[in-house]
């Protein structure tokens, strides 16, 4: 038997966590290239209980994409989608896509192409006819091998293979010519000399100062749900903060990607400086638009009003 004042507690503590549970309001995060730095702030923010001190229980929803986390905003099936590329995010919404970009996930480009050691590809150049992967339709890396072909004059059979680990099995089975990655996922073969690198986003210009990738999020949740886009915008500003400052960030990183601690280092010091993840950077718009028109992704660049409403909800 409970004793009164035995059960008297027991029942404070049960109305106290159940209030706590209630009082979190829940966010359904959809996020591709999973073990990825920029992408990883939901992960991390969680395991430093960041989104929980900001009264935020989120949930990540991985995804294999671009492609298929615009479909999960989108169709309202996730409230806020990380890392899609600005110009594939431009173009839904001139097809009238119920989403908005809310802040920047990543300024520069940090793709990559590669082959099995073996093979005879150097470059993009040898690449004429060859089959080259991509995450789903509507990503990032569909963007710039668009820009990559065009930069080359090259023909090559664009493929679409899902998220990296897929993609490698595709690779290393002859499946597929060339794969794709980004950092850290490939860091290890490249390092025991099982792959090598033939192309890097990086080598398409003008995309050092560029905003590449952004936060998105549902139309409809940013307009019914403003305060709790606000914790969201707080909760996230405050876990970059985290994994810059703080010494858990680096072994949390390693673990969460699966790669070694030294490994993830590299990757964050090589790749992304702090400015570039920054939620409030914004850059190279024109040159989006631009290069959307030219690469068919754009009917035409979006008017001063369009662009307005388009950014009308990013972080600043």
């Amino acid at each position: 038997m409970i004793r009164p004042l035995a059960f008297v507690a027991a029942l404070a503590v049960f109305v106290s966590t159940t209030a706590f549970a209630s009082a979190q309001d829940k966010l359904i995060i959809a996020s591709g290239a999973q073990g990825n730095w920029r992408t990883s702030p939901p992960f991390l923010g969680n395991h430093a209980g960041i989104f929980a001190k900001h009264g935020l229980d989120v949930q990540v929803l991985w995804t294999q994409g671009g492609g298929e986390t615009m479909q999960a905003v989108a169709s309202g099936s996730a409230d806020i989608g990380v890392g899609l590329g600005l110009v594939a995010v431009m173009s839904a919404y001139q097809k009238g896509a119920p989403l908005r970009p809310i802040g920047n996930t990543s300024t520069g480009p940090d793709l990559y192409w590669y082959v099995p050691a073996s093979s005879p590809i150097k470059s993009l150049k040898d690449a004429g006819g060859r089959s080259i992967a991509y995450a789903t339709g509507g990503s990032s890396g569909f963007v710039a091998l668009q820009a990559l072909s065009k930069l080359y004059g090259v023909d090559m059979k664009l493929t679409p293979t899902g998220g990296p680990a897929a993609t490698l099995t595709q690779v290393m089975s002859g499946q597929i010519d060339i794969g794709w990655a980004n950092p850290p996922f490939g860091f290890e073969q490249r390092k025991k000399g099982l792959i090598r690198v033939v192309a890097r986003e990086a080598e398409l210009p003008g995309l050092d100062n560029q905003t590449s990738r952004v936060l998105i999020a549902n139309l409809t949740a940013l307009k019914n749900r403003p305060k709790v886009m606000e914790k969201f915008r707080a909760a996230y500003a405050e876990t970059i903060d985290w994994m810059y400052a703080s010494p858990d960030a680096m072994p949390a990183f390693s673990a969460f990607s699966g790669v070694p601690l030294d490994i993830a280092i590299q990757v964050v010091e090589e790749f992304w400086p702090k400015k570039a993840v920054l939620m409030t950077s914004l850059g190279g718009v024109d040159a989006v638009m631009r290069d959307g028109v030219e690469m068919k992704f754009l009917n035409a660049p979006l008017s001063k009003s369009q662009l307005d409403d388009f950014f009308a909800h990013y972080q600043k």
